[in-house]
């Protein structure tokens, strides 16, 4: 299996809370930037194992800001390069305020059969605090809109302990996300990062922090009201219905091998990590041959890699894949660095074979996965 991520950096404008590389530069760099990414694809499609592509995502940034006449330009080089299965997975993040009658008939009309919407709340008062440009009823529409018009594969972001959000609040947002006709939902915990706005509110004693234990009960009711609804809990994050899961993400987390195009873009061999540099300018100069940077990838970091993906999913860590990867003592030492962890009811043993996190343990997934991180050789 092998899936292609596409790096859309370009922003209306920059959310209060988002520290990833954007630009809010205009029409004239967007276009520029599709013709980098045909000739970057073209260059590197042959990186990847041999065969037509399993899932193709677009992410940014705001891939829904890109006229769609470049991103067909972009799917034809794809197609003549290397070509997709008749089942492939193709995702598109958008805004809500993005989605239009006749951009969401236009969009059905490409290949693309997912789309991602980045809607964070159905709250008006805080998707102004957070910096968002749509409204509650544009997410709600835009859900509707898109469905209607014949994309069903449809996923919605949402985020919980915003400044001032309470558990009721969140819960509305639960509820009213699994009211539409969505198959997937993905949910994440506000992090104040450095250089956001968000942050640089919270330094100055304007905002009040959500603690930790509402944002322990949001996390609960959102897991207990996907379940209600049928929703699989399939990743730490990521809930959806049967056979909705995202495929592209899962190769993520299962370590199959990705590229990555596009201004900051990440991509993975199994052996070797490579990113493009984050900078729109350096990437436009050089088209098909942007500047990166890479890392090749010891037996220790691969398996630490293995230990913070496998962890969030439900199936964990298979003890025998560790030992046939990276050998029995590392198996035995995953084994004694789960102690402590098994003992307290945060990871259980299946099989005698699988590590995995119970509900508890999902509270503390990252210290339980430094805990079972191994130190360079």
């Amino acid at each position: 299996m092998s899936g292609v991520y596409l790096h859309v950096p370009f922003c209306a404008r920059r959310c209060a809370y988002c520290a990833f590389y954007s630009t809010t530069a205009g029409p004239d760099s967007r276009q520029a930037h599709l013709l980098a990414l045909q000739a970057e694809l073209h260059a590197r499609l042959g990186e990847l194992p041999p065969g037509p592509l399993h899932t193709i995502y677009w992410g940014g940034g705001t891939p829904s800001q890109l006229p769609l006449e470049g991103i067909s330009d972009v799917f034809d080089v794809i197609r003549n390069e290397r070509g997709w299965l008749p089942e492939a997975e193709i995702t598109l993040e958008a805004n809500p305020d993005d989605v239009s009658q006749q951009w969401a008939e236009a969009l059905s009309r490409l290949p693309v059969n997912r789309v991602s919407l980045g809607v964070q709340t159905f709250s008006d008062d805080l998707l102004r605090l957070i910096g968002r440009r749509h409204t509650a009823r544009q997410a709600i529409e835009a859900v509707h809109t898109l469905y209607g018009a014949g994309i069903r594969n449809l996923s919605i972001d949402l985020m919980y302990g915003l400044p001032g959000q309470t558990l009721e609040d969140f819960d509305r947002d639960i509820l009213t996300a699994l009211s539409l006709p969505v198959s997937h939902l993905s949910a994440y915990a506000l992090s104040y990062e450095p250089n956001t706005r968000l942050t640089r509110l919270l330094e100055l004693g304007q905002l009040q922090p959500t603690d930790e234990e509402t944002s322990r009960r949001m996390y609960e009711r959102l897991m207990d009201r996907c379940h209600e609804k049928g929703l699989r809990h399939y990743e730490i994050s990521n809930f959806a219905y049967p056979g909705r899961e995202a495929r592209h993400n899962t190769a993520y987390w299962t370590g199959l091998p990705y590229l990555g195009c596009g201004p900051g873009a990440h991509s993975y061999s199994g052996r070797r990590r490579r990113w493009n540099l984050s900078d729109l300018a350096s990437y436009l100069d050089h088209p098909g041959e942007p500047p990166f940077d890479f890392e090749e990838l010891t037996p220790t970091s691969r398996y630490n890699d293995y230990v913070m993906t496998a962890l969030r999913l439900p199936q964990g860590m298979d003890l025998e894949a560790v030992a046939r990867q990276f050998g029995q003592e590392r198996r035995q030492y995953a084994l004694r660095a789960a102690h402590t962890s098994l003992n307290s009811g945060h990871l259980q043993l299946t099989d005698g074979r699988r590590l995995s996190l119970t509900r508890e343990g999902l509270f503390i997934s990252d210290e339980i996965m430094s805990d079972l991180m191994a130190l360079d050789e």
